[in-house]
């Protein structure tokens, strides 16, 4: 049996980009459903992608940063059954070629998580500077945490299978920056993890939320105090998908 392919789509203030992330989708990607979840944006990405019509359009009504807006498509991918599911940034930097890759594990039933690294094959944009002393940072942390060395902890690119997009539906942390943390819930509650290299681009348009110096410190203060706090967590009640 083929498995069926969602591919969720978060945004907020994405209208120039979205277009070309649609497009680049469905190039490689024809036969996955796309779900756009919009973050309720002040732009016009919501017009935009209803206008274009490829993709499920799920607005909520107020912001609630990323990381609910990543587990409201999960929570659509359970309810309609999709087997593999792969969040892929609205911004632009990543690429609908490198989904296969993404993917191909989760199919060989190797893993349950599969991370799109940059840092693995170190073609394409590497981030700023300064954000990679934070990405090291977070490889140091998560690795004493868990004993998984993830070289890209902050990487959206990330693909699921039925197990782990069960329980994501359910403890996807819901709220701004949840990759880290994400990283070590799937570690600490026994899913099989596993990077492979992927090519991002630089952000296509729109302004990133740690764009100032003082987000940025916040960022790396709240996200390190939640990879601890899901670390010292006991661990959840799995269910499998049958």
């Amino acid at each position: 049996m083929t498995e069926r392919l969602c591919i969720i789509v978060p945004c907020y203030n994405e209208s120039a980009c979205i277009l070309n992330v649609l497009k680049d989708i469905r190039t490689f990607q024809p036969d996955a459903r796309i779900v756009v979840v919009n973050d309720c944006s002040t732009d016009d990405t919501a017009r935009i992608v209803a206008e274009d019509g490829s993709a499920v359009l799920l607005n909520l009504p107020v912001n609630l940063g990323v990381g609910a807006a990543v587990q409201t498509g999960f929570l659509y991918a359970r309810e309609n059954g999709f087997e593999l599911v792969v969040k892929f940034d609205g911004d632009g930097q990543h690429s609908a070629k490198m989904i296969k890759s993404l993917i191909e594990p989760l199919q060989k039933g190797e893993v349950d998580l599969v991370i799109g690294s940059r840092f693995l094959a170190r073609d394409g944009f590497q981030s700023t500077a300064l954000r990679r002393v934070g990405i090291s940072f977070f490889r140091g942390l998560c690795r004493l945490l868990t004993g998984l060395v993830i070289t890209d902890n902050t990487s959206g690119f990330r693909a699921y299978n039925a197990n782990a997009l069960a329980f994501a539906a359910i403890h996807y942390p819901s709220f701004d920056y949840p990759e880290p943390e994400e990283v070590i819930l799937m570690g600490r509650n026994g899913f099989r993890l596993k990077e492979v290299p992927i090519v991002m681009h630089e952000r296509q348009g729109g302004k990133s939320s740690l764009a100032s110096a003082g987000n940025s410190i916040y960022y790396m203060l709240k996200v390190s105090l939640s990879m601890i706090f899901a670390a010292a967590r006991p661990r959840f009640e799995r269910s499998t998908k049958k």
